[in-house]
């Protein structure tokens, strides 16, 4: 058997309720600021849950022309704005000279979709009938139209599809594109996720059972990890967008190398739709997996980017998997969970918390988990409480937790030549 293509990360792309791209959100991360307020894409006065962490101040019309802006929902306009920062940087938006089109693919994860797009034309059948509902809305609202479209832009005729498993999502579609490159099926990746669900229903739907933190009266300081006086998680929107290279193609045509993606590892719970196995047997599995496929020991992890939703069971369960996994080097870890500003962004949580982790790797340096005041017994690791860490991180690990019982953990590395 040959053996495997190394995978570098060329190109990176984010949108956050913290930032318009990724040295806006990576500046802001380390500096603490949360991205939480009151809802501003609908009126929310009559919802239980009246905050969100909104992208704040997006534009699309920076990313497509007015047309294509009017027939897209906003989980695909913060995608194509994503894959746009992340092959401008990766020198690739004209690339068919060095890339044959059916040697690039794309993998965007959503948990949801276009959800904005539904609600809204489901208010107009039901309000104006049916003959009022746009010939747009079923191509406006399918989670696959976010890799069909940035495939469209890009000439891509690669690999191409979605992936679907709730907040899991997006660390799926990058998984899946690290065993595209491995496996020689391309030479290019357009990978990650881009989710945009601040809306009425969602809302409802996730304050209904009782999965989002209550803090009316105090959003920023609704989304708090690893705290004992957490109360339920923060929806977020956002985007992140990561362009994956075999070595040999980014080494051939001089690609800037900005981390290695090293390693892939997923489970299932097998236990409940909503609720952690006890224990987190399931989030262990995945962890182990991905340690074992980037070739490194739980000894080798310096960082690890936790799901860290700021729920009572998730929390607590994580932390129980990562000191059964790591044992003793647990209390050398440093763990945090930047949902604690950006909050949660479902489907696309994974690529965004994956380009955090290329980062600290990069940089030297852990962003905090932010309004961690009260410690919790049962989360005891350094979860880089209030302030960012200096920490040489060589290998970092990410993790992402679905609805579903889905687990994903991926491993990522500084680069280094050799």
């Amino acid at each position: 058997m040959s053996e495997r293509h190394r995978v570098v990360v060329t190109g990176l792309g984010l949108l956050t309720a913290v930032g318009l791209d990724v040295e806006q959100t990576w500046s802001a991360l380390l500096a603490g600021q949360g991205g939480v307020a009151p809802i501003t894409l609908f009126d929310a006065a009559d919802q239980p849950v009246r905050f969100a962490a909104e992208v704040k101040d997006f534009d699309p019309e920076q990313y497509m022309d007015r047309k294509e802006v009017k027939r897209a929902d906003r989980f695909l306009q913060l995608a194509m704005a994503a894959a746009d920062q992340a092959m401008h940087q990766a020198g690739l938006e004209d690339h068919t000279a060095e890339t044959p089109d059916d040697r690039m693919g794309v993998i965007i994860g959503s948990g949801i979709g276009g959800l904005t797009t539904l609600e809204a034309q489901h208010s107009k059948l039901l309000e104006r009938g049916p003959g009022r509902v746009s010939p747009f809305f079923i191509p406006m609202f399918i989670a696959d139209m976010a890799p069909g479209m940035i495939s469209m832009r890009y000439g891509a005729r690669g690999p191409n599809y979605a992936t679907v498993s709730a907040c899991a999502s997006s660390a799926h579609a990058l998984g899946l594109a690290l065993r595209s490159l491995r496996n020689g099926e391309a030479d290019v990746m357009i990978a990650g996720g881009t989710e945009s669900t601040v809306t009425p229903l969602c809302m409802a739907g996730f304050a209904s059972m009782k999965a989002l933190s209550g803090r009316n009266d105090a959003p920023g300081k609704s989304s708090r990890p690893f705290d004992a006086d957490r109360d339920g998680f923060v929806l977020g929107e956002g985007a992140g967008i990561l362009v994956l290279e075999t070595l040999e193609h980014a080494r051939e045509r001089g690609a800037p190398i900005l981390g290695e993606f090293a390693g892939f590892g997923q489970s299932a719970d097998a236990y409940h739709m909503t609720a952690p196995v006890p224990g987190g047997e399931g989030a262990q599995l995945a962890m182990r997996h991905a340690l074992a496929d980037a070739g490194v020991s739980p000894a080798d992890i310096d960082y690890v980017n936790a799901h860290g939703t700021s729920t009572p069971a998730n929390d607590a369960t994580e932390t129980a998997a990562l000191r059964a996994l790591f044992g003793h080097h647990a209390d050398a870890l440093v763990v945090s969970s930047t949902k604690s500003m950006t909050g949660h962004t479902l489907g696309a949580a994974g690529a965004i918390e994956t380009v955090v982790c290329l980062l600290a790797c990069r940089d030297g340096v852990v962003p905090p988990t932010i309004n961690y005041e009260t410690p919790d017994p049962e989360c005891d690791l350094n979860y880089a409480p209030n302030r960012a860490v200096t920490r040489d991180v060589g290998v970092a690990l990410s993790n992402s937790f679905g609805f579903g019982g889905h687990n994903v953990a991926l491993v990522v590395k500084r680069w280094e030549d050799g």
